[in-house]
């Protein structure tokens, strides 16, 4: 029976489901298939019960190639126009409590989460991190990665079909030179940032680290000249489809139930979400604080790693939109535990003693 297939039946089930909406969306045209493609496959077998399973470590390792991308396009020109995105930047702290105000309401009172599920449900971080912190801090973690693996799938649906229909941007932008094109010792630097920067951050016990610390030690490189182009596009290739994989992975075991009551309720507030970042949006263009596709990428709700793609593939300008991720992603790791806390101490507090 499927289900008794060993986890390397499972692992190899589930890429070759991968492949297959690859070369799916591929033949038949479809935009973003590396992306779109497993993403697809996995969710449709995932809701029909097939056992399926992540790669592991591999898919962490994939991460490693955006971190480098990201960190590449962090060169003395951005660096220089940083005085320039600050009033943009400092939007993002009100756009997180606005985020928050909405959406933990939202979830208490239509989804019937308790206060701590919908607090790290609510928060616009990264899906692993909230995951993380709300188990630790005694939320439901099934709730919380249902929730953050629906926000980015809808994300990832709604904002390309934007882009191109409201904004007019192709898709086909190249994400990458090929790997020939390439010299070695780029190649080597790039490899060398990618693996270093994994581990070191690993060690150093830093949230995200296989974006954080390869994009850190590639900056470093960036600025100092030893680094002058992203990586190769099968590299990027390859961490479109993990990434894909990965969402749609996420919906394994998904029970009508859950399904009904919390996927449909996340999908949902993934419309508000895009409510409050349309507003943001307008107010950053209008103003001419940003210019409109940077604007609009800079503050969808989506993971960094996911926002950080699509930059690339819409041509946008990476150093810009990468700057207002990090910021909303760093505010949200650094205050939410505490608010959490928070919330926690105040029923206690009400308690008669």
């Amino acid at each position: 029976m499927p289900a008794m297939l060993p986890l390397a039946g499972r692992k190899v089930l589930t890429l070759l489901l991968g492949l297959g909406g690859v070369a799916a969306f591929w033949l038949l045209g479809l935009p973003l298939p590396f992306l779109f493609g497993p993403m697809t496959a996995c969710l449709v077998a995932a809701l029909l019960r097939a056992p399926l399973t992540g790669p592991g470590r591999i898919s962490v390792a994939a991460r490693t190639v955006l971190g480098v991308a990201i960190g590449a396009s962090v060169t003395p020109e951005v660096i220089q126009r940083l005085p320039s995105m600050l009033a943009s930047v400092a939007l993002v702290p009100v756009y997180i409590v606005a985020i928050g105000l909405v959406g933990v309401p939202f979830f208490r009172r239509i989804c019937g989460f308790d206060p701590i599920t919908a607090f790290y449900a609510a928060m616009p971080g990264g899906a692993a991190d909230m995951t993380i912190f709300g188990q630790e801090a005694g939320a439901n973690v099934r709730q919380l990665s249902l929730v953050h693996v629906t926000r980015l799938m809808v994300i990832l649906v709604l904002v390309p079909f934007l882009l191109v229909h409201l904004y007019g941007v192709g898709l086909g932008n190249p994400v990458g030179p090929p790997a020939t094109d390439l010299p070695l010792s780029e190649l080597a630097t790039m490899l060398a940032a990618a693996i270093l920067g994994w581990k070191a951050a690993e060690r150093a016990g830093l949230f995200g680290a296989a974006i954080l610390g390869p994009l850190i030690v590639a900056a470093i490189l960036s600025l100092a000249g030893f680094l002058h182009m992203r990586p190769p596009r099968e590299a990027l290739w390859a961490a479109q489809f993990f990434i894909g994989l990965g969402i749609g992975i996420g919906y394994a075991g998904v029970t009508l139930r859950e399904f009904r009551d919390t996927v449909m309720g996340s999908a949902a507030f993934v419309l508000i979400l895009a409510a409050l970042a349309a507003i943001v949006t307008e107010t950053v263009t209008l103003t001419g604080i940003a210019p409109p596709v940077e604007g609009f990428l800079a503050f969808a709700p989506g993971g960094q790693a996911e926002m950080s793609m699509l930059a690339i593939i819409a041509g946008a300008d990476l150093g810009f939109v990468v700057i207002h991720h990090l910021t909303r992603i760093l505010l949200v790791i650094l205050g939410a535990p505490l608010v959490a806390r928070w919330l926690i101490r105040v029923p206690d507090e009400r308690k008669p003693s």
